[in-house]
């Protein structure tokens, strides 16, 4: 199969999903009726999670009023198929024991494979934060395009895919709260600066007491405002006057200890002259 050239603009690979949905009679694509077992997965596929009541409900449909819109897929080298979009439709249509499914053969190459199975989660909003802080990421990358660029691309603000992609900047245990939903992704945007133990003491909060996005920040806020005071603590130093107190002792004058502080006691005005005295 000969691969399209490369570097291709992002524009053009988001239009060439719905180019092979609404263009099914094309010369340049075919739609046939495949057996399912010849069909394998995406390995470029960004999603990793599927709800299963949702794929139950699907295959429901699909059961009764049959397959709506085709799946898209490519030929392989082995005369078999790769799935390039169609997640669910393939997978709930596997749940009903199907053996063949409609299928459009796209004419397309690795790189494309890995674009569409990215663009088709992104237009459809079937992935979750860290899915798509991922699938973000690796178009970027692989594109060679600015956050602007991609905003302007798939109608978000720049601020949004910013701050997604900032994710995954989050330790695994964060990343791991956020996908069980333990925390939400709201949560998770502003614990994003906070380090490894910081993290999960928010969390456990968060989950224990049920806070707020506006609760979990003004706790940050205080963690923030702590941590100046708390460094300040570690780098003071702490000074022994206890010989220069027993010198002030031997000369007759009582004298106390505190906060790096050396107070000096006097019982009667003689006390104070003598001091005087003995430092002029």
């Amino acid at each position: 199969m000969k691969s399209k050239a490369l570097g291709r603009g992002l524009d053009a690979l988001f239009g060439e999903v719905n180019e092979a949905y609404d263009n099914e009679g094309s010369k340049r694509d075919v739609v046939l009726d495949l057996n399912l077992k010849d069909i394998k997965a995406n390995p470029y596929q960004p999603r990793k999670s599927f709800n299963e009541e949702s794929l139950l409900e699907l295959s429901e449909s699909i059961k009764e009023d049959g397959l709506i819109q085709p799946i898209v897929v490519v030929e392989d080298d082995f005369g078999g198929y790769i799935l390039v979009a169609g997640e669910r439709r393939f997978r709930a249509s596997k749940i009903i024991k199907l053996k063949t499914i409609r299928a459009i053969v796209l004419n397309a190459d690795e790189y494309s494979m890995r674009k569409f199975a990215l663009i088709e989660n992104i237009q459809r909003e079937e992935l979750n934060a860290l899915e798509l802080a991922n699938a973000y990421s690796e178009l970027l990358n692989h594109q060679k395009i600015t956050q602007e660029e991609l905003a302007n691309t798939i109608h978000k603000s720049r601020a949004h895919i910013a701050n997604t992609i900032r994710l995954l900047q989050l330790s695994s245990k964060t990343q791991k709260a956020l996908l069980d939903k333990s925390i939400t992704a709201g949560h998770a945007k502003v614990l994003v600066g906070l380090d490894e133990k910081q993290q999960q003491v928010v969390v456990n909060s968060i989950i224990g007491q049920k806070l707020s996005v506006r609760e979990v920040e003004g706790m940050i806020k205080n963690l923030k405002n702590a941590e100046p005071v708390k460094n300040q603590q570690a780098l003071k130093i702490e000074y022994d006057f206890s010989n220069l107190q027993d010198k002030f002792l031997d000369l007759g004058f009582k004298s106390t200890i505190s906060n790096n502080k050396l107070v000096i006691e006097f019982d009667d005005e003689i006390q104070i002259k003598n001091m005087l005295n003995w430092f002029s």
